[in-house]
């Protein structure tokens, strides 16, 4: 027989698989529940190694989820999901939950994000770009130079900022979504994503991931989404 508990743990697992095939959203039920991995650990090599991905998947990735459920066990964000639990802690400047669950948030976009990538930008995506950064390659120089530029641990956004994109480096656990932007584009620029496969090359891991990994289809359908 299923008990409250069990019927519990079988939507959160549904609603889980169900971020994955919805590209442009990422959020979890409460208890909050780490999705997937939606590829093997080796889909992303040589850009990210087996290893890297095991690591900042299996480690990092799910030490958030589980730091973010013991801090909210028994509070009225156990009920909320990524999105609003991100904003409610931003809101109210609850920084641990802040951080946590913007970090799990982050991760289930970033692994999203290569999902049956590499592919190439649609048509309005090239159009915006083109207005915006004057094109495609453009605005991948952008991304490297503000990924390159976060001081520290953090991440690199492609943003939909009103009817505009932009390029924006937040630090440690920086979400737009507290920053009322749409993300399009995320590259994690902690250390534990790059470093094992290279090392201080920062710059040269975002060029790659972003020419060799990321699904521009899906980036493009995220677009005034």
């Amino acid at each position: 027989m299923l008990n409250r508990r069990t019927l519990l743990a079988a939507s959160g697992a549904a609603l889980a698989a169900s971020t994955f095939a919805r590209p442009h959203i990422a959020r979890a039920a409460a208890p909050f529940v780490q999705p997937p991995l939606p590829y093997d650990e080796s889909a992303l090599a040589p850009t990210i190694s087996a290893r890297t991905v095991g690591l900042h998947y299996g480690k990092h990735h799910k030490g958030y989820f589980d730091k973010l459920n013991a801090l909210t066990a028994g509070t009225p964000y156990a009920d909320l999901d990524l999105e609003a639990a991100i904003r409610r802690a931003a809101d109210e400047k609850e920084a641990a939950i802040f951080n946590n669950a913007g970090q799990a948030w982050n991760h289930n976009f970033y692994w999203q994000q290569f999902t049956d990538g590499p592919a190439e930008p649609p048509p309005a995506l090239v159009q915006a770009a083109e207005r915006d950064f004057g094109g495609i390659d453009a605005l991948k120089k952008q991304v490297v130079e503000v990924g390159s530029g976060v001081f520290g641990s953090g991440w690199v956004w492609l943003v939909e900022d009103g009817d505009t994109l932009a390029v924006v480096g937040l630090k440690d656990a920086g979400n737009p979504i507290a920053e009322k932007m749409r993300p399009l584009l995320g590259i994690d620029v902690w250390e534990h994503a790059y470093y094992l496969d290279w090392e201080n090359r920062r710059p040269a891991h975002i060029q790659a991931v972003l020419d060799e990994r990321v699904n521009w289809s899906a980036v493009g359908e995220r677009l005034g989404a």
